[in-house]
Order: C-alpha cells, then structure tokens, then sequence
C-alpha cells in the first residue's frame, strides 16, 4: 500500500492545478489517480475514427486569474489561436444576436410586444420582491415576456429543470442582464448590440483541442506521482485509505477529491446522516453529438462561433461550429467542416441514447444549418453522465453543512463536481480551485475562488 501526504483523485484541471502547485512549491509526496486513460476531465478532447477532433462540450477559454494565463501561455507558448466571439440564437425561424435580451428588434411583431410590455412594466415599477429561485429572478431582472419567451424555454433545454428549481445565487456574469433604455433605442434603430460578457474575445489551442492544454501540464509534472486507470470504489475516512477497482489501495493525510460530490459521499465506508441528503442534489447529463459534414462551410456559418436554440424543435440547446475553433479540428480543413451539439438529459427531461445521433442530424437539417444533400462523413458522441452541476434551491445549505464534515475528516471536495458551484467552474475556476487549496492547505492561504465567487466573478 501506497501512503502519501496529498492523494488526488482526477486529472481533470482542478486536479492537475493541485499536482502542479504542489510540484511547483518543491513538494514530493503526493499522488494523483484518473480514472480513464487521459488527463484533462470534461475539459478533454477525443479523435474521432475519421480524424475529427471533438472536446466534451462546448469550451471557451478565458481568465480571470493572471497565474491561469501565465501557466497557459507556459504550456502552449504561441500555438494559439484568437477568436472575436460571434454567438446567435435560433428562433422563430430567424437569427437573433446573442444576448437576446439586446437585440429585441428582430423578433416578429407578437413576441416583441409582448417582450417590450413587459420590460416597460418592470421599468416603471420595479420589483422589490426576493429572488426566491431563479425563475423570480428572471422575471424581476427582464419581466414576463422575455421570460416566457426566450429565458423560461431556453434555460429548460439547458438544465433539464424548471427555472423554479433553481436558485439564483450563481447569475452574475454567466446571464447578461439589461439596460431598458439601450434595448428601447436599439428596436427603434433596428441596431444589432452583440458585445456583452467576459468571454467577446476568447483563445484556443491551434491543435488538439481544447484538451491539448491539459495533456501538456501534465506532461510537467513528474510521471511517477501519477497513475492511471484507477476508479476509486471507497473511501476509509477512519482509516484514511483509498480503495480503487482491481484492489489497489492508497494511505493519505489530506486527500483531494474531484468526484462528485454524491460519489465521494456514497463511497465512504462509514454511512453519516448527510448521505441522505445527497438524494436532494440534482445535476443533469450531457450528450454531446459532433457531426463532420464534406464540403465548404455555408456562408452564414464562416463567422459564427456557437448558437443556440430555445425551442423545442430540436433537441439541443447549443450547437458550436467546431472547425471555426481551428482548421486542425478536422482531418482536411479545405473541403469539411464539423459542428459539435449538446443535448440535456435529467430525470423530468429523458433523451432517446439510441436515436440522439439522427435526431441531432434532422434537427440540423430543420432549422437549415444542414441542407438535405449535405454529406455527413463522420459521427460522433459522448455521454456524460454528469454534465452540468445544477445550482439548485437549497444548493448553499447542503453545501454547508456537508463540506465542513468532510474536511475534518482531511477530506477536501472541489472542482465542477466536487465543489459543485456552477458559477465557478470553468476551466480556470477548477484549476485555481486546486492551487489554492494547495495554498491553504501548506501556506495558510484563504481560498478565494471556492468561497468568495461573486468577488472572483466582479
């Protein structure tokens, strides 16, 4: 039996940030194990059988931290590339910029009154009423019609739950909110507004995928501290002892996990009153579908970078025009093209596994992105069974009672999953999620990401 001073379980970026900070500061005794036989987590990218490169959903890379650039930038030196973020909503047989919210104007008379009405109600007697879940943040923050006809519909695609089940803590930058009077003078000047948000200008690597970032640091740190192929089957907090699947068992003081929060939970060997409660989480999957078309990219694609879809004609909520990202993306950038969609699946929302495929190809072909004749060459798909982490009425709670019980036990839950705050779990998030509990954990830092996101997030 193995026995470390810092046991990592995931090489997904919260991880990898733990291991490299730990060997950074000079540390020698610790251990990483991933699951699968690739680094890099939901921020990993696969080869399809045709040459395709496809990530796990659509990534965007930006930063809020000047370390996360530094490291980035360490990684992959100048193989970049610089993207002006071009996204657009499909609705009502119409392009629409994104932020909907913004671009008002090009909704057909009946949804734009209804949109105005309310924004105009809202502005003239704006609501003092508590944000209670997510749903009241909506209306309060846009009014009746923008909920009903785009926020309601679209974030139900996305969630794969109503909008009253989710709270509305983690909104910030991740829901462009609106300025009435720019809106009211953009629908009389019929002006398009599409810059908003923290990600107009985004990079990405010019091979690989998005997952190239991560197989590069982990090429950094020392192979021996890291093992592959270990799916961990138990946890014995009395004991301080990992068990994986085949039998290898691990001894730790501090142990930093990034499974699921419900898997760490139910993994351990002693049942507590909290396990009960993780029946209360709720999260949703994630289809990812990509398509690799021959053929030159239709004129109204070569500028766009992704686009959504709100209603319920088609089954994803997002498509992403994947070889915009970079021409490596597919095997001969002259003469194909790929677009990658992402379709939602909860309990109150079910997807057919073995349909997903053609469906996503039909629900292309309806709304005009693929013509009838286009020529797909390639199909790909990944499940993922724990796509996003819902931020659920009761989410901060649970939260709070859970993780302190953990952490007495030297147990410590962060990443996308293990922390399980939306709102700070893009890919720099989970990786500063890692270094800085190594920074507590050895320094006495204060971790700020985990703990304090609307001032990460400002």
């Amino acid at each position: 039996m193995k026995s470390v001073e810092f046991l990592i379980i995931g090489g997904g970026p919260t991880g990898l940030g733990a291991a490299h900070r730990l060997n950074e500061l000079g540390h020698k005794n610790w251990l990483l194990l991933e699951q699968s036989n690739r680094l890099g987590g939901l921020a990993s990218s696969e080869i399809d059988d045709q040459g395709f490169v496809w990530d796990l959903g659509g990534h965007v890379l930006f930063s809020h931290y000047e370390y996360f650039d530094s490291l980035l930038s360490q990684l992959l030196k100048d193989e970049w590339l610089e993207h002006q973020r071009e996204a657009w909503i499909w609705m009502r047989n119409r392009w629409i910029p994104y932020p909907f919210q913004n671009n008002l104007w090009r909704l057909p008379q009946n949804d734009l009154d209804v949109c105005v009405d309310g924004l105009r109600k809202l502005s003239e007697k704006p609501s003092q009423a508590v944000n209670r879940n997510f749903d009241d943040w909506i209306v309060n923050s846009f009014g009746t019609g923008i909920a009903d006809v785009f926020m309601r519909p679209y974030n139900f695609k996305v969630w794969a739950y109503p909008t009253q089940d989710l709270s509305s803590g983690w909104t910030g930058e991740r829901v462009a909110t609106i300025n009435t009077d720019q809106i009211l003078q953009n629908i009389k000047s019929r002006t398009d507004q599409k810059s908003w948000g923290p990600n107009s200008v985004f990079r990405f690597p010019k091979t690989g995928g998005t997952g190239s970032i991560w197989r590069a640091l982990g090429k950094t740190l020392p192979q021996e501290y890291i093992e592959m192929e270990r799916e961990v089957i138990e946890i014995n907090e009395s004991k301080s002892i990992v068990t994986c699947r085949f039998g290898h068992q691990y001894h730790f003081k501090n142990l930093i996990t990034t499974m699921p929060l419900p898997r760490t939970v139910r993994s351990l060997n002693v049942k507590d009153n909290y396990v009960d409660q993780i029946s209360e989480f709720k999260w949703s999957s994630t289809h990812v579908v990509g398509i690799g078309i021959e053929g030159n990219i239709p004129e109204e694609l070569q500028t766009k970078c992704w686009m959504y879809f709100p209603e319920e004609n088609v089954p994803f909520y997002r498509s992403t025009v994947f070889s915009n990202y970079a021409t490596a993306n597919v095997p001969k950038p002259e003469s194909q093209w790929s677009l990658m969609c992402e379709i939602s699946e909860s309990p109150l929302k079910r997807v057919d596994h073995e349909t997903v495929i053609e469906e996503t190809i039909l629900g292309l072909k309806s709304v005009g992105i693929l013509l009838d004749d286009a020529v797909v060459v390639s199909t790909w798909k990944k499940f993922l069974p724990f796509g996003y982490p819902t931020p659920f009425v009761g989410r901060d709670e649970l939260l709070k009672e859970i993780l302190p019980d953990l952490e007495e036990r030297n147990i410590y839950s962060r990443g996308r999953f293990g922390g399980w705050k939306y709102e700070v779990s893009n890919q720099d998030h989970s990786l500063m999620q890692g270094v800085e509990l190594v920074e507590a954990l050895l320094l006495g830092e204060k971790e700020q990401t985990f703990y304090y996101p609307s001032e990460i997030n400002s």
